[in-house]
């Protein structure tokens, strides 16, 4: 009896032993399992913005999710994370969710660069939710600007009549009502800048591209850093696509971790794309500033799927 009652003990160690081993791969295959599906879609999610999902497959998986957001429709309106009055701090981090559900808007991407960061394990990164964040270049909310310009960070601007403007200056003009900075310009009239010095390896990115009038504007993000589901675009691709919808400006935007796409529900905020932050995918980076849009409910179900 005594030696049957240490095999169950011996077993039942065994048992945790091997549960604990387990937890984080089968974790890690959860969230996996709640990424979007490789497949296309379509959907017109508000009046004057529609959704647009595409599953890469050559020349690596990538998956493409791409919103076109007419500036001219009732109830489209842009915003930029707001600063903070306190002197000396311009935002508190929070996810693009949160930043979504706080404001009540109807779609929002994360946003531009930021001090400080770093990423070191799922436990210990910057900025957590809250913390002080600086974004770089000129960062405008409702007419009122709170970082100032950078001449090497092209910046994307919205004038109080909502038409948009893309400026490699890096700064705005005196009408500007949003603004939001990125990195740098993919392209101008039409045409691609980026040069084979700037190529370099796949990436989830984000791109914010217009026409030449400046009324329709394309959010690209694109998710990566996800082996055999999407790794990713080259910033010359991300010139390409932004090319092939048609826009005569994009600017690079954040990439990285940062990528998060989001779209208001009535129950909250509900992500579209795969966000892969501190290696885990499906889990929402805090970050120093986004762009969102406030828009007006479509009446008709003009959802697509393949």
């Amino acid at each position: 009896m005594h030696h049957r009652y240490k095999v169950y003990i011996r077993r039942f160690l065994l048992a945790g032993l091997s549960s604990l081993l387990l937890a984080p791969a089968l974790f890690y295959g959860w969230l996996c399992i709640l990424r979007p599906s490789r497949s296309d879609r379509q959907q017109v999610l508000f009046q004057g913005i529609v959704y647009q999902r595409r599953a890469v497959s050559q020349p690596r998986p990538v998956m493409l999710h791409i919103v076109t957001i007419d500036l001219t429709a009732p109830g489209v309106k842009a915003l930029v994370t707001p600063g903070l009055p306190e002197k000396g701090k311009k935002t508190n981090a929070q996810t693009t969710s949160a930043f979504l559900n706080k404001f009540k808007l109807q779609l929002a991407v994360n946003g531009g660069y930021f001090h400080h960061f770093y990423e070191k394990s799922p436990w210990d990164y910057y900025p957590h939710s809250g913390d002080p964040s600086y974004p770089l270049g000129e960062v405008i909310s409702n007419g009122h600007r709170y970082s100032n310009p950078e001449v090497n960070k092209a910046v994307l601007c919205f004038a109080q009549n909502n038409l948009a403007q893309i400026f490699a200056s890096g700064k705005c003009p005196q009408d500007t009502f949003q603004a939001i900075t990125g990195q740098e310009i993919l392209v101008t009239d039409g045409k691609p800048v980026i040069s084979h010095l700037q190529e370099n390896k796949p990436y989830p990115r984000l791109a914010a591209a217009i026409n030449r009038e400046g009324n329709k504007l394309w959010l690209i993000a694109v998710d990566g850093k996800q082996p055999f589901y999407s790794e990713g675009l080259t910033l010359t691709e991300l010139t390409k696509t932004a090319i092939d919808l048609g826009a005569d400006s994009a600017i690079n935007m954040d990439g990285g971790g940062s990528v998060t796409l989001v779209v208001g529900k009535a129950d909250g905020a509900k992500i579209l794309n795969a966000p892969v932050h501190t290696k885990l995918p499906m889990r929402e980076r805090p970050v120093g500033n986004h762009l969102g849009f406030y828009a007006l409910p479509t009446s008709v179900n003009t959802a697509k799927s393949k």
